[in-house]
């Protein structure tokens, strides 16, 4: 089946089709570095990592920019607070960032431009919609008249006339229209600017986005992605101040992650319900998120709980589990080596089958844990490692185009690997004689040395905690 992209600017899932055949060009807004960054971001940043891999899994050359905000607001009140420049408070989280970025295993994005080294082409472009009559300016100041872009709002679905205040749009009596939205603001005390026609000043949020995904990708991009929280304004504005001019569809498809919650609430760290990255990996390794974000849609809200952080634990290990090797000695044969290999190329379908639909992760799990339960019973039923290992190549191999590593944590001796299987072979002879006290035993052991046994019908399994 064709690959399918759910589009917010159309509200349905379409073929995904590339501007320039097997090359995509993906923009992705990055965070606004004013404070240590927070699992949202993170899960942001793992989403849209997933759909690169897939892309280029299917064979597209993928040229993929994420940006940094390091001229805003928020990091000039931030800065002002703890007396320091806004501009070196940014770089030390853009650095923070990016360790955390390698630490959850996401692909370095082809370019990460950032605001401060874009003035000059932010101003060019301003300048460009004074002149085509889109913009105008106001002692120093400089808005978009929403009123010239007829098209506005087919993002969002918002009219003009039906907005209030209360989404960014700025109260300000020297504006022609209250929806109207700042493209350079005038320099105030206390904080950076830079010479341009108008008056020293700084950019305002919507037009560096513009600029530089129109830089580094091209006046029309393939896929142009951020979190829902960003549909309006900021991506709505993006797409009046680009298309006013070039005159060109800005993005062929707009693709939304959806907010994670806590306690109900958006994370977010104007509210204070934020666990930061670093505090996330502190206590848990990347791919316990990266499994979080693979367990729902990605367009869907998802909650952050201990009990979810748990269950992404649990799935993960089930993973890594299944690439145990062989109880069996040498001389020992099962015959399922057909009947494996059929049922990880069902695997491998069903992953494609599912991402193809909108990169739907859920779906692609579900087949690789039918892989799962397929090598773990062959391993039960006497296989050898030949005959689990194309199995297990199989499902490292999907893993990996989700960016999880099965063998993060499996570099344990042979030596050690074969006593665990003893016990365990132990503790279900034990059970199958009734002498559950031994066999209690025996798993209490191994789950203080960090290994936990799980009971089948038949047999048991253990992975790594």
């Amino acid at each position: 089946m064709p690959l399918k992209i759910y589009n917010t600017l159309t509200r349905k899932k379409e073929e995904f089709k590339t501007l320039e055949k097997g090359k995509v060009r993906m923009y992705v807004c990055g965070p606004t570095v004013y404070d240590r960054a927070h699992v949202g971001h993170a899960m942001s940043s793992i989403v849209f990592d997933v759909m690169r891999r897939y892309l280029e899994y299917c064979g597209f050359q993928v040229r993929h920019v994420m940006n940094y905000t390091d001229v805003d607001d928020k990091v000039i009140r931030r800065a002002n607070e703890l007396g320091v420049d806004p501009l070196e408070l940014a770089e030390g989280y853009i650095e923070e960032y990016e360790q955390h970025l390698k630490d959850l295993r996401v692909l370095p994005a082809d370019k990460n431009p950032r605001v401060s080294k874009e003035i000059e082409n932010i101003i060019e472009m301003v300048a460009a919609l004074i002149d085509k009559g889109f913009a105008y300016t106001v002692e120093g100041d400089v808005y978009f008249s929403v009123a010239k872009d007829k098209d506005y709002g087919k993002l969002s679905r918002r009219k003009p006339e039906d907005m209030q205040a209360g989404f960014r749009v700025e109260l300000n009596e020297r504006k022609q229209a209250p929806e109207d939205f700042a493209l350079w603001k005038a320099g105030k005390p206390g904080e950076p600017a830079w010479d341009s026609p108008w008056g020293p000043g700084r950019p305002g949020w919507h037009i560096e986005c513009s600029v530089m995904a129109k830089r580094h990708l091209g006046d029309e991009i393939d896929i142009h992605g951020g979190g829902n929280d960003l549909i309006f304004p900021h991506h709505e504005n993006e797409i009046a101040q680009t298309e006013s001019i070039t005159g060109k569809p800005f993005a062929t498809y707009w693709a939304h992650n959806g907010m994670l919650q806590i306690g109900g609430e958006a994370m977010s760290k104007s509210v204070g319900n934020m666990v930061t990255v670093e505090e996330f990996l502190a206590e848990h390794e990347g791919d316990v998120l990266r499994m979080m974000v693979l367990n729902g849609s990605y367009s869907a809200p998802l909650t952050f709980t201990g009990e979810v952080v748990d269950q992404a634990e649990k799935a993960l290990g089930r993973l890594r589990a299944a690439l145990r090797p062989s109880r069996a000695s040498q001389d020992e044969t099962s015959g399922n080596t057909i009947d494996l290999l059929e049922r990880a190329q069902v695997a491998r379908q069903q992953f494609e089958n599912s991402m193809d639909d909108d990169f739907n992760s859920p779906g692609a799990l579900a087949g690789m844990f039918e892989l799962v339960r397929s090598i773990n019973q062959a391993r039960d039923a006497g296989a050898d490692d030949s005959e689990l290992q194309p199995a297990q190549a199989t499902l490292k191999s999907l893993a990996g185009l989700l960016g999880l590593d099965l063998e993060a944590t499996a570099q344990v001796s042979s030596d050690a690997t074969d006593f665990i299987n003893m016990l365990v072979a132990l503790r279900d002879e034990l059970r199958n004689e009734n002498l559950w006290q031994l066999a209690d035993l025996i798993r209490d052991q191994l789950s203080e040395k960090g290994v936990v046994v799980e009971d089948g019908q038949s047999s048991s399994t253990w992975r790594f905690k």
